[in-house]
């Protein structure tokens, strides 16, 4: 992977910044607001991304919760019948 791009990017930001400040131009979003949309879109470029790659974990996660028996609650099938004193 390159960084070359990365920091291209980040270099011409910095100098539109400086030239905004310069002029005294107000950014065109409040910039809190653009970098969390921003992080807000790559999050959930990256989530659609992971989850086409592990459907299979997604689908057996959704089943275990619909429709699994807990563990703890199923008889143990080693364990010998319950004797009528234990009742």
């Amino acid at each position: 992977m390159s960084w070359t791009p990365y920091l291209v990017s980040l270099a011409i930001g910095i100098l539109v910044g400086v030239i905004y400040g310069a002029v005294q131009v107000r950014s065109p979003a409040p910039p809190i607001i653009a970098l969390l949309g921003l992080l807000g879109m790559l999050a959930g470029e990256a989530a659609v991304q992971w989850l086409r790659g592990h459907g299979d974990v997604v689908a057996s996660a959704m089943h275990l919760k619909s429709f699994a028996i807990s563990r703890h609650s199923a008889p143990d099938p080693k364990a010998p019948p319950p004797s009528h004193s234990d009742i």
